[in-house]
């Protein structure tokens, strides 16, 4: 069978993998990724690549450090420039781990998720997934301070060997300059000396021995062994005889330098090659790098962490398949009851397309990748197999029809109910009656089984067998007949059309040929065309009427949405004048308690009857008096307005001058008379109005002091008078009877009260007051 990985293109998700990654061990990774052995492998994967989105580190200065690994290993010395660059690599390296490490203490880690029955993996793509995994990466890489501490202090910037590597060294440098100073100093003097018979006054080297440019004819004034000449012969270049001892000592010392330059490079060659935590430190790295390089991917191509189950179930949301521009985004669902989706409609139509996004989706998740949907709920399948293309193969004298029936024998040999089964074209290739009849014992087979799968096919049969067969179900992609164009759109539940004759009659294919065509289809074979064509029109209709739906439920959403925004405002105004009124109050109360302190001194000994006078004079002196305003007769007590302000009906409590006290539900607002329409006037009953109200018509004054029982009183009172509730009653309580009495005294003098007494015995008896008002 073909490989899965081949047959679904994955080598381009590597290669979109390998151009993100920042080194060429990242690069290896990421064409070497392929779908993990185990569950708990891809959670963890996914994990890291999630704290690498929450993160975005960089792998900046990290060069691929093993091809001189591996010659140092060999006893092979590198040359200072690789041990420099080496270095440079393992300095970055640290950085990197010492700031994953830091913003590891930082961010709070949580633990991954385990596996679970229905659904496992983390639950969101970016953030609050902490730096736990990276952090552990970052602890595998070594500090390796020696290595890193002896090349700073042996090679310069360009990898040359500093003078203070080593003693032996640097006492060899410290006569190789004075001795080049002395030849220099003797050439120069030979040059005046011989200053006819010298071609330029400077010096030069020749087989690393220090030589000057003498005229060839002139050669002989100048003592000593010619090294070299120029091209035209004109200059030879002669180490003269009494420099030959210097050059002589100057070249020993040069090797001695040179034997020291190599003990040092070996030496630091075998530090690294003995480094015990360089490989470690080197897969980290690799390992870093590919979850960065997963991360930009999923940035780049908007991608989302898929979640798994155990119940062997797929669902996508919204998936796309990512190495097609514009692909258009569908919905895709395998389940207990849809174990099988037959997938049939014409060519060029997007069958293929789709099952290669289902196919890759799978395959990227359990690679520990992110995948191309909006949402997806996997299951983690034991074996993926995959059956696209023709596989002719012509060595083994198989035809494409008998290659495709060795793939489906092999796919039964293998299945089980954790298997995926991707085939393309289904029972193609042969007599169709026949190819069908095999295609459908296959599907047979595979539902005893178990499995799930997707499978395309253009045979009719197979169509009825969905149809009617529990565990499979129908789908097509919508066809655009008026611009004979496929939408790639997915339909669930309705087998897909052929279009073959519709499409001959919108490219006007002659008409009498058409109707040919038909009659040899027959009947039945119209039939079903015309039936597939009829729940198509019924479906479309059906999508239609569901858009409009839910375009006047948006439409409806927005509208509340304005309505509870508007009535938000109003509550927010209410609490700013009722917080304006509360502050004003007890400005009104601290100076009426005062007063009233007052009172309470001189009523102990001026009496309690000219106190409670007083009192009541005190209360009467803090409300507002009501100024004259203008009646208007067609508002009163008991209507029911409309409230044009707020679009809704209110019933009159009380009106008050050129106001009125109105109730819209259980709100109680002030509003000008001239803002209302009268909608109903009030029934009058036993000649005076009553509203009906959520007015308690009973005032608890247990507990309270004689004056802040009085005041609760006149303001009960009040609001009873205003909304003709009568009677009423005042539960004070036994006691010592100074509260009831208090009450009752007040009573008396109110001239709102016709009469009082007290409730019946198993009401209340003497601890509560009836009180009739006047109407």
């Amino acid at each position: 069978m073909r490989d899965a990985l081949e047959a679904l293109e994955f080598y381009r998700i590597r290669q979109a993998l390998a151009d993100r990654a920042s080194t060429f061990m990242g690069q290896e990774a990421a064409f070497a990724i392929a779908p993990k052995s185990s569950l708990e492998e891809a959670l963890a994967q996914q994990a890291t690549i999630a704290e690498a989105l929450s993160y975005p580190y960089r792998l900046g200065g990290i060069s691929d450090i093993r091809a001189p690994l591996a010659t140092a290993r060999e006893g092979k010395r590198l040359s200072g420039m690789e041990l420099l660059s080496i270095a440079h690599t393992l300095e970055a390296a640290a950085a990197l781990k010492h700031e994953l490490l830091e913003i590891g203490e930082v961010q709070p880690h949580q633990r991954p998720e385990g596996v679970a029955k229905g659904d496992t993996g983390l639950a969101g793509n970016l953030g609050h997934a902490g730096t736990q995994r990276l952090s552990a990466l970052a602890e595998r890489i070594g500090e390796h301070t020696l290595y890193r501490r002896r090349v700073t202090e042996s090679l310069d910037f360009d990898g040359s060997v500093k003078d203070s590597a080593s003693p032996r060294l640097s006492q060899i440098r410290k006569r190789l300059g004075p001795l080049r100073e002395q030849i220099q100093q003797r050439l120069y003097s030979i040059m005046d000396r011989a200053g006819s018979a010298i071609q330029e006054r400077y010096i030069t080297l020749r087989r690393d021995r220090y030589v000057i440019p003498v005229k060839a004819s002139f050669q002989h004034q100048v003592p000593g062994i010619v090294l070299d000449q120029s091209d035209t012969g004109v200059t030879v270049f002669i180490e003269p005889s009494s420099v030959v001892p210097l050059n002589n000592q100057l070249y020993s010392l040069r090797l001695e330098e040179e034997a020291e330059i190599a003990r040092i490079l070996f030496e630091l060659t075998g530090l690294l090659a003995q480094d015990p935590q360089i490989d470690q430190t080197l897969a980290a790295l690799t390992e870093l790098d590919l979850a960065r390089a997963a991360a930009a991917l999923t940035e780049d191509w908007g991608l989302s962490k898929p979640r798994f189950n155990t119940e062997g179930t797929y669902h996508l949301e919204q998936v796309w398949h990512p190495l097609i521009p514009g692909a258009v985004a569908n919905d895709l669902e395998l389940s207990q009851t849809a174990r099988l989706l037959l997938l049939t409609g014409p060519n060029m139509g997007g069958k293929t397309a789709l099952l290669k996004t289902l196919g890759l989706a799978v395959l990227m998740a359990q690679s520990g990748l992110y995948v191309a949907a909006k949402a997806a709920n996997l299951a983690f399948p034991d074996k993926v197999f995959v059956d696209i293309g023709d596989e002719q193969s012509l060595e083994a004298s198989l035809s494409t029809f008998a290659a495709h029936l060795l793939r489906l024998k092999g796919v039964l040999a293998e299945a089980t109910p954790q298997s995926l089964v991707l085939i393309d074209e289904l029972g193609s290739g042969t007599d169709p009656e026949e190819g069908a009849a095999l295609a459908q014992a296959f599907l047979e087979a595979l539902l005893e089984r178990g499995a799930r799968g997707l499978i395309t096919t253009h045979l009719s049969p197979l169509k009825a067998f969905a149809q009617e067969t529990p565990g499979v179900h129908n789908a097509s992609m919508r066809f655009d007949l008026e611009r004979l164009a496929p939408t790639y759109q997915l339909v669930v539940g309705t087998p897909g059309r052929s279009y073959a004759l519709a499409i001959a009659r919108r490219l006007g294919f002659p008409e009498a040929l058409n109707v040919r065509a038909e009659a040899l289809l027959g009947p039945e074979g119209g039939r079903v065309e015309r039936l597939l064509a009829a729940l198509e029109a019924e479906r479309e209709s059906l999508r239609q009427r569901l858009a409009e739906a839910e375009q006047l439920q948006g439409q409806a959403r927005r509208e509340r949405e304005e309505l509870q925004a508007q009535l938000r405002e109003l509550e927010q105004n209410r609490e700013q004048i009722l917080e304006e009124a509360r502050r004003e109050a007890e400005m009104l109360v601290s100076e009426a308690q005062e007063r009233l302190r007052q009172v309470r001194l001189r009523g102990k000994s001026e009496g309690q009857g000219k106190a409670l006078q007083e009192l009541m004079q005190l209360r009467g002196r803090y409300q507002k008096a009501p100024k004259p305003q203008p009646t208007f007769p067609q508002v009163t007590a008991g209507a029911t307005v409309h409230v044009p302000e707020y679009n809704a009906q209110a019933r009159v409590l009380e009106v008050r001058g050129s106001e009125a006290l109105v109730q819209m539900g259980s709100v109680k607002m002030s509003l000008p008379l001239s803002s209302l329409q009268v909608l109903q006037a009030p029934q009058s009953h036993g000649g005076g109005a009553r509203v009906k109200s959520n007015f308690d018509a009973e005032l608890n004054l247990r507990g309270m002091t004689v004056d802040e029982a009085l005041l609760a009183m006149d303001d009960f009172l009040t609001e009873a008078k205003s909304l003709g509730e009568t009677p009423v009653r005042l539960l004070h309580g036994k006691g010592t009877g100074a509260l009831r009495n208090a009450i009752r005294e007040a009573l008396r003098r109110d001239k709102r009260v016709e009469t009082f007494h007290d409730a019946v015995p198993y009401e209340g008896g003497h601890g509560v007051t009836v009180v009739h008002l006047r109407r």
